[in-house]
């Protein structure tokens, strides 16, 4: 099968887990177009590196979801930011996560959405599962498996400090600046909606502490694919900025789809993933509406963190929107 026939298959599948949206799809040779101009960045950067060493990932003692939500989501054009590339022979974005990112960035983009006031909360409620690697009184390594369920306020301009419930126990988190890892909803209103100046800026940042040198566990691409998860689950997020995130990750090597997949509300859908040292990255879409339902994290081979196929952490969002005072729901 040669190229052409390969991405035809792709997009067909795309087609048969992902139903005809009730929004248009991107005009005819838009997504080619974006295509071609990533080889063609791909071209220019593999001419131009140095030769680097390759850092091999270290296992971390706890999978977790990522500071956005802590404190509150297709191939990158290699080399944004600080000109150094991702890892070598990773392929771009197949055609079908193309094709599910643009269809979720045409559903946000289509979305109404009641205006947003300072002062005001963005609610998010999530349910799910994190896995730890804990030492036991017998000096042994357990797997334990952590209730991830939450239930979240974060205020619109950042004036008040987020609050966050736990098992019934609520707790105000530290102050700070917004950034890419505690975002407020003004935050994100800000971040470019070009999706290749936003990629931009996120991989950037993802370079300052995974980039050549750093010792990181994760790498540039894997981080920027990381980050771009965390702010699509951070509850409400302006449309043009969520269709812009949705883009950006249609930029990233590596993106692919996974065409069945369960949230931790048991809820199925259509993935978009990243595999990553072994474990696959996973967005979980409804397959009629194109919405974003949630994200696991599932190993591809066993370890100590499993058997492969074991789910190692999965969370849902199951509620969010606007309220006026923290505490109240939408």
């Amino acid at each position: 099968m040669n190229a052409e026939q390969q991405e035809q298959a792709e997009r067909e599948q795309a087609r048969r887990v992902l139903p005809p949206a009730a929004y248009s799809d991107p005009a005819p040779g838009r997504t080619e177009a974006r295509r071609r101009h990533l080889m063609s960045e791909i071209d220019r950067q593999t001419r131009s590196r140095s030769s680097r060493s390759v850092l091999r990932p270290r296992r971390r003692m706890v999978l977790v979801l990522g500071a956005a939500m802590a404190a509150g989501a297709t191939v990158v054009v290699l080399g944004l930011g600080s000109g150094t590339t991702g890892a070598p022979n990773v392929p771009p974005a197949s055609a079908a996560s193309v094709q599910v990112l643009e269809r979720a960035a045409l559903a946000a983009s289509a979305t109404s959405q009641t205006k947003v006031l300072d002062g005001q909360y963005v609610y998010v409620k999530t349910v799910g599962h994190t896995s730890v690697l804990s030492e036991n009184e017998a000096g042994q390594m357990e797997l334990l498996r952590e209730d991830e369920g939450m239930e979240q306020w974060t205020s619109v301009d950042g004036s008040e400090r987020t609050l966050q419930r736990k098992a019934g126990k609520d707790k105000l988190l530290p102050e700070g600046p917004a950034n890419l890892n505690s975002p407020t909803y003004n935050f994100l209103a800000s971040l470019p909606t070009d999706p290749h100046a936003l990629l931009k800026l996120i991989r950037d940042d993802a370079e300052k502490n995974h980039g050549a040198g750093s010792g990181s566990t994760t790498g540039p691409d894997q981080e920027a694919f990381v980050t771009i998860g965390d702010l699509l689950r951070n509850g409400v997020t302006p449309s043009a900025t969520t269709a812009a995130l949705y883009r950006a990750a249609a930029l990233i090597p590596g993106v692919d789809v996974a065409p069945d997949a369960v949230d931790a509300a048991g809820r199925r859908g259509i993935a978009v993933a990243r595999v990553h040292d072994g474990e696959r990255k996973e967005w979980i879409f409804d397959t009629s509406t194109a919405r974003l339902l949630g994200e696991r994290t599932v190993l591809l081979k066993d370890n100590a963190w499993g058997k492969a196929g074991t789910v190692v952490t999965s969370v849902a969002l199951v509620s969010s929107g606007i309220v006026t005072e923290a505490g109240q729901t939408p």
